[in-house]
Parts: structure tokens; C-alpha cells; sequence
């Protein structure tokens, strides 16, 4: 019990080291940055077929509305949230008018919960699903000001006011460099709808997450809204290559991919020596998966040795999945010959081991995001690289070592006690 309590409290110690070195403060202690408040604009589908009752035996706007009340407990106070509504009012079946029938039901700004409950709790099934025009209106909601921008989509439909493509829209929003990202979950959705989600927020560096629980939905748009309080850094979409030969070049930075099921992906990095490569990935299951599943990623050379590993596994139901590694190049290491002056480069392996049942959809692949960060690597960085990072064995050792000295140093005590027993 002793070694694991151990175990978990160094575990958290690395990955707030980690977490340190990957997201610097941006200010001295004592000198916070002003920032202006998070926005974040929730946009909910009220038209009617959210009538329908599919999650956990109830109707989606039932489980929408447990949702909303239990994200509207947890938003953090530095969060300006708003509620935008689509197909909430008009019943009827003329079209120019249904497709305008979107309205910002409670004022981006500082939440009342109350007030912003008893709003929620007035919605009922009505009408239309005009997406396009919800997502123009919660962009004009969010204008203003230098605060991170998010919109985080709910519908259980695909837009039924086309011409006005809302994946267009959201092409739109995110050419216009406002850094507005919008996150789009699908209730119970259909490969239609699977597919415009998807587009929406890959469009804008989002995310897209098929609900079919109302515990997912709720989890789901609570890290949301905790990802807009937290430093945001615009994704770069990225496609990564079967082999490190010929993969995407990649700085310092936050990028997107996807990855099919068992598949695996590589990237190349340059690390100048006496820099310290901080690298971490996190794939999404955005579907229904099998039990099992895992993570891997893999610093290797470009003549083929690895360099240093992290890996993760699970088993149950899960969000995401991460893991991280480190890689500090000494001054003097030489893998390429060249008397340890160049930057070498290093391929990044990303591989996966989810599966799924043969109903689910393999394409388009999960959603992954990469962070990269390279830094000033500490003095003999050489060794440490060597020490617990990638060269196992040097870690192995030093257990072993200090496990065979705890044995004869608890062998002696325990001989001494019964001496001192036996004497008395």
C-alpha cells in the first residue's frame, strides 16, 4: 500500500513537472498578465426532434437540460458564459422563417446560475434546425475584446437551412483570424450528422464528440468550458506519414491529426543540442470502442534506435487518453557524425491501439493532438537522458541497488532488536 501511495504521488509530481515545463507562466510571480475573461457560448438545438426518448430513457431535451444545469454549477467564475438556442420558438412549417428562428437566450457576461437555470428550464422541442445561422449569431455574441472564444455546439441534427452550409460558416469564422474555436457534440447522431459535426469543428481546430449518455454529455461540455479558462493555443491541423521518411516537419506548438483505428503516425522534430524535447499526446475517443486500448509514443532516431518511449493503457469507457515524453541532446551527443553541432532530428511515432465492433464507423479517424515544446535542457543533459527517461536500465539498476541496501540495512535492525530482546 506504501509503495503505491508512492508510486501515484511521484506519478502526479512528474506530470505537474511536465505540465510546468510544456505550458510556462507567461509572467513573474507577483506580475500576472491582465487577460481579459474566457467567453464561452453554449449553443443548444431546441428543434423537434430533440423530442426524442433515446438517452437513458428519456427525451434528449430532458437529458440537455440535466446537462446544462449541472455545466451551469461547475463553470469557474472567471468564465463569461451565454446560451444561444436554434429552432426554439417557431413551430410552423415556412421555411425563410424557421431558418431565422435562433436567439441568444441568456447574455455572454458573468453567470447568474439561477437566472441562467430558470432560462434553460422555459426550453421545449419547437421547431427547425437552422445551424449555419446559430453559429453566425454566437460569433456576433463573442465579438469584443482579447478573451479566448469558444462555441460549444449541442445538436442531435443536421442543419436543415441549407444553402447556408454551416461547415462554410464555420470556414468563414475561422478565416477571419478571431482565434474562435467551436466544439460540436452530436446526440445519438446518425453518419450525416456525424459527418457536418465533424467538418464544423475541424474547420475551426475544435472537437467533435458523439454523445449517447447524459453523464457524457455533461462531463463532455464541463471540459469545454475549463479548456476556455485555461491557456489556449491555437491547434495547426498536421497529417502525419506511415514512415518517419518523408514526415511533416514540426516546431514548437499544438497540433491536430487523426488516426484510425491500430494506426500509427510519425512526425519529424529538430532539437539543437543542449535542447530538451518535451513532446505529449492525447487521442480522443470519439466513439463507441472496445474495452482495451492503449497509447504509444516513441522518440526514434532516424536510423531507427529508439531514444525514449511513454506509453498508456486503459480499460472502460474514456474521454481521452495521454501520455508524454522527454528528450534532453547533450552538447556532445553525436548521433549523425558532425562533432555534436547540428540539430538532429528526431521521428515521433504515434501509434494507437483502440478497436471497435464492426458497426462502428473507422472513418474519418479519432481526433489527436500533439503538443510539442522544445527547451533549454538542463547541464549534462546527456545524462540525463540516460537516466530514467529512455535507458531503463539505469533506473532498473539504481531500484535494485537501493532495494538490495533497505534489505541488509531492515536485515541488520531486526537482528539487533532481537539481541536486545533476547537480553533483556
Amino acid at each position: 500500500m506504501i509503495t503505491r501511495k508512492w508510486a501515484a504521488a511521484g506519478a502526479c509530481g512528474l506530470l505537474a513537472a511536465l505540465a510546468a515545463g510544456l505550458f510556462p507562466a507567461s509572467a513573474a510571480a507577483g506580475e500576472p498578465a491582465a487577460k481579459d475573461s474566457p467567453k464561452v457560448e453554449l449553443v443548444l438545438d431546441v428543434s423537434g426532434s430533440m423530442r426524442a426518448t433515446d438517452i437513458d430513457g428519456k427525451s434528449r431535451m430532458a437529458a440537455a437540460k440535466q446537462a446544462f444545469n449541472e455545466v451551469l454549477d461547475a463553470t469557474p467564475e472567471e468564465v463569461r458564459l451565454g446560451i444561444r438556442t436554434l429552432g426554439a420558438d417557431y413551430p410552423g412549417d415556412d421555411r425563410q422563417l424557421g431558418c431565422k428562428d435562433t436567439k441568444q437566450l441568456y447574455p455572454v457576461g458573468k453567470l447568474d446560475r439561477v437566472e441562467a437555470k430558470a432560462a434553460v428550464a422555459t426550453l421545449a422541442p419547437t421547431g427547425w434546425t437552422p445551424i449555419g445561422p446559430a453559429l453566425l449569431g454566437a460569433a456576433e455574441d463573442l465579438k469584443g475584446g482579447n478573451a479566448t472564444r469558444r462555441i460549444v455546439l449541442i445538436t442531435d441534427g443536421e442543419d436543415t437551412c441549407a444553402p447556408l452550409d454551416p461547415c462554410e460558416v464555420a470556414r468563414d469564422i475561422a478565416a477571419q483570424g478571431i482565434h474562435l474555436v467551436i466544439d460540436t457534440l452530436g446526440l445519438v447522431p446518425d453518419a450525416k450528422t456525424r459527418e457536418q459535426l465533424v467538418c464544423i469543428a475541424e474547420a475551426t481546430g475544435g472537437t467533435y464528440t458523439s454523445v449517447q449518455h447524459t453523464a457524457e454529455l455533461s462531463g463532455r461540455v464541463k471540459q469545454l468550458v475549463d479548456r476556455a479558462a485555461a491557456p489556449v493555443v491555437t491547434p495547426v491541423a498536421t497529417q502525419g506519414a506511415k514512415q518517419c521518411q518523408g514526415a511533416p516537419k514540426l516546431g514548437a506548438g499544438l497540433y491536430t491529426d487523426r488516426e484510425s483505428f491500430g494506426e500509427h503516425r510519425w512526425y519529424q522534430v529538430d532539437v539543437r543540442p543542449g535542447q530538451e524535447l518535451r513532446a505529449s499526446v492525447s487521442i480522443a475517443a470519439d466513439r463507441a470502442v472496445n474495452n482495451d486500448y492503449g497509447v504509444l509514443l516513441r522518440a526514434v532516431t532516424v536510423h531507427g534506435r529508439e531514444i525514449v518511449r511513454g506509453s498508456e493503457a486503459g480499460d472502460g469507457r474514456t474521454d481521452a487518453i495521454s501520455t508524454g515524453l522527454r528528450y534532453p541532446k547533450g552538447e556532445s551527443d553525436d548521433e549523425d557524425g558532425d562533432g555534436g553541432t547540428a540539430a538532429e532530428t528526431v521521428c515521433l511515432q504515434v501509434g494507437n491501439s483502440f478497436s471497435a465492433p464492426a458497426s462502428v464507423k473507422t472513418a474519418p479517424g479519432m481526433p489527436v493532438e500533439l503538443v510539442i515544446d522544445l527547451v533549454d535542457g538542463p547541464d549534462g543533459a546527456s545524462d540525463a537522458a540516460s537516466f530514467g527517461l529512455g535507458r531503463g536500465w539505469w533506473l532498473l539498476g539504481l531500484l535494485t541497488l537501493a532495494g538490495l541496501v533497505a534489505g541488509l540495512v531492515w536485515g541488520w535492525i531486526s537482528r539487533w532488536r532481537i539481541s536486545v530482546w533476547r537480553t533483556s
